[in-house]
C-alpha cells in the first residue's frame, strides 16, 4: 500500500484521501460522499460491541454496493486506517473545544488529560450522542504500534501535537518541570491513558466511567509519587 500525503486538524485523513483519490472527474464529489459513508459505518460498528466490523456489516449499514467498497479501499485493513484516523481527528478536534475553555497552561493541559481519559472510558463525546470506537479498536491500535509504527505515528499526529503544545505551554509558565523531550513525553502519556482505559486493571478493578480515574491519573503524573519537592532519585 502506497499511502497519499496526509494532513491532520479538520482536513481529511489520509487514508480518506487514498480512497477517494481512486475515483478521478467529475465523479469525485460523489466519491468523497461514498467514502465518508464508509468510514462514519466504520466507526458505528466499532462503537458497537455487538456487531462485529466486516466488510459486508460496513457495505450494509452504509446502504452502499460491496462494488462501491472496493472502488475505493483495497480491503478491511485500509478501511479501519482510514477509521482510526477520522477517529483521531474527531477526539482531538472535540479535544481542543475542551482545552480551550479553560483559563490556564496548566489548567488546560489538565483538561486535556482527565478529559482524554474520560473519552477512552466512556467511548463518546460530551454533550454528543456520537460514540467512539472501543475495546476492538484499542486493540488494532496496540496492533498498529507494533507492526506499523509508521502508519500509527502519522494517524496520532493531531494528538500529539495539541498534548505537545501544551505541555510547551506549561513548561513555559513554569507550571510543570522544563527540559523533557515533550514530543516523547506526549507520547507516554497518550499510551499510558490509552493502556489503562482500554483494558481492566492488572488489579482486577473494572473498567467504569468513574471520573476519578481520571483524576487519579492526573496527580500521579503532575505529583509524582513522593512526598516532598526535591527527593527524586534519593
Amino acid at each position: 500500500m502506497s499511502p497519499v500525503t496526509g494532513t491532520t486538524g479538520e482536513e481529511p485523513t489520509r487514508w480518506r484521501d487514498l480512497a477517494v483519490s481512486r475515483t478521478a472527474g467529475p465523479a469525485r464529489k460523489n466519491a468523497e460522499a461514498r467514502v465518508q459513508a464508509f468510514i462514519e459505518a466504520g466507526l458505528a460498528l466499532l462503537a458497537d460491541p455487538d456487531t462485529e466490523l466486516t466488510v459486508q456489516n460496513v457495505v450494509d449499514r452504509s446502504g452502499l454496493s460491496l462494488r462501491s467498497f472496493y472502488q475505493h479501499f483495497a480491503g478491511k485493513y485500509e478501511l479501519l486506517l482510514a477509521v482510526f484516523e477520522e477517529a483521531i481527528r474527531i477526539t482531538a478536534s472535540h479535544l481542543q473545544d475542551e482545552v480551550d475553555a479553560a483559563e490556564s497552561p496548566i489548567g488546560r493541559l489538565q483538561t486535556f488529560i482527565t478529559e482524554y481519559y474520560r473519552m477512552c472510558r466512556a467511548q463518546q463525546l460530551r454533550n454528543s450522542d456520537l460514540r467512539l470506537p472501543g475495546r476492538s479498536m484499542g486493540t488494532f491500535t496496540h496492533q498498529l504500534l507494533f507492526d506499523h509504527p509508521q502508519e500509527a505515528a502519522h494517524a496520532f499526529v493531531p494528538l500529539v501535537s495539541l498534548l505537545r503544545g501544551l505541555l510547551d505551554d506549561a513548561a513555559g509558565d513554569g507550571a510543570i518541570r522544563a527540559g523533557f523531550d515533550n514530543e516523547q513525553l506526549a507520547g507516554f502519556i497518550l499510551q499510558s491513558i490509552m493502556f489503562n482505559a482500554f483494558a481492566t486493571t492488572i488489579t482486577g478493578a473494572p473498567t467504569d466511567n468513574d471520573p476519578g480515574r481520571g483524576d487519579l491519573f492526573w496527580n500521579v503524573l503532575l505529583n509524582g509519587l513522593t512526598n516532598s519537592p526535591g527527593r527524586h532519585g534519593q
